[in-house]
């Protein structure tokens, strides 16, 4: 009988979900809204009513071993999503406990950037590797850690938050509500801040003053940095700079064999990576100079977050 684990990647906009097996094929997928709802009753109502449709795709005979979820502000001991700033379900929401209402399988839950490490760990470049770090790349910046072979979750579930330590004290305003956090250097909206920063400076000769801070998205910088844009240019190699610096503080935690980059921005590749890696090197001691990896995810392109959430379970068992 094949099993399979229903892996869901919960959003502010939109729920992601799929039916994943051991090998990490991940099918009849599809989507739910996640905004559309209020009421965290109705929008539980209505994804378990989309799973079960899209169950109906799957090949007989077949058993639901468990549900993996990750989600923002996710805690992994207490099942429950916690003051998440991005749902409109506020407070405390006991999520793996309500779900429990609907299936009577193992049901896990923890936040997306370790949901992301375990996906990395089970289907992708650490599959022999028990200390790594996952950094996610998006809206804002995660961190999964993995430290003999587990994940580092803390006394209260919300470990290995890289993405809220200081840069600069007093620096940009952070949706945390601190100032100066990584997260608003190095992501999608922190490169952005960056490129209109230089701009503000110096726009000589750069085509990215064509656009207002409203039309700009951060997709729009690799094609000018490969080209040579000078704020571009500029703007990769502060924010890699920023993060290999930080990413060397880590490991002085930690002493990973290798950090994954996954995420929109870890798609510019050497633009982003190169300097990171440089000022990465740089900045470590001396007694991890050359030693850890600095690497792409391997989940990228595949259905990455399903693939993570769904791991929580397949790891379990593993």
């Amino acid at each position: 009988m094949k099993e399979y684990v229903i892996g869901i990647d919960i959003g502010g906009t939109f729920t992601k979900f799929g039916f994943v097996d051991r090998e990490g094929n991940s099918v009849a997928e599809s989507s739910s809204p996640t905004d559309t709802y209020d009421n965290i009753d109705d929008y539980l109502a209505n994804l378990v009513k989309e799973l079960k449709e899209a169950e109906k795709k799957l090949s007989s005979p077949y058993k639901i071993i468990g549900i993996g979820i990750g989600a923002p502000n996710g805690n992994y001991h207490s099942g429950s999503i916690e003051h998440a700033p991005n749902l409109k379900w506020k407070g405390v929401v006991p999520l793996a406990k309500l779900f429990g209402k609907y299936y009577d399988v193992p049901v896990r839950l923890t936040n997306d950037a370790n949901a992301a490490a375990l996906g990395e760990k089970v289907y992708g470049g650490a599959k022999e590797m028990n200390d790594f770090i996952m950094i996610t790349l998006g809206t804002g910046l995660g961190s999964g850690i993995v430290v003999n072979g587990d994940l580092v979750y803390g006394h209260d579930g919300f470990a290995g938050e890289l993405g809220h330590t200081t840069v600069l004290e007093g620096g940009r305003q952070c949706a945390c509500g601190k100032r100066g956090c990584l997260e608003t250097y190095v992501s999608a909206p922190g490169i952005k801040r960056t490129v209109f920063e230089l701009l503000a400076d110096d726009s000589t000769g750069s085509e990215l003053v064509k656009y207002s801070f409203e039309d700009f998205d951060a997709k729009y910088i690799d094609e000018p940095a490969k080209r040579n844009d000078p704020v571009a240019v500029k703007a990769f190699e502060i924010t890699g700079q920023i993060l290999g610096r930080k990413l060397a503080e880590s490991v002085a935690h930690t002493s990973p064999k290798a950090i994954f980059i996954f995420g929109g921005l870890a798609k510019s590749g050497d633009l982003l990576f190169k300097p990171t890696k440089k000022y990465f090197e740089e900045s470590l001691m001396g007694i991890f100079k050359n030693k850890i990896d600095i690497l792409p995810s391997q989940l990228m392109g595949k259905s990455a977050a399903v693939l993570g959430s769904a791991s929580l379970i397949w790891n379990e068992l593993k």
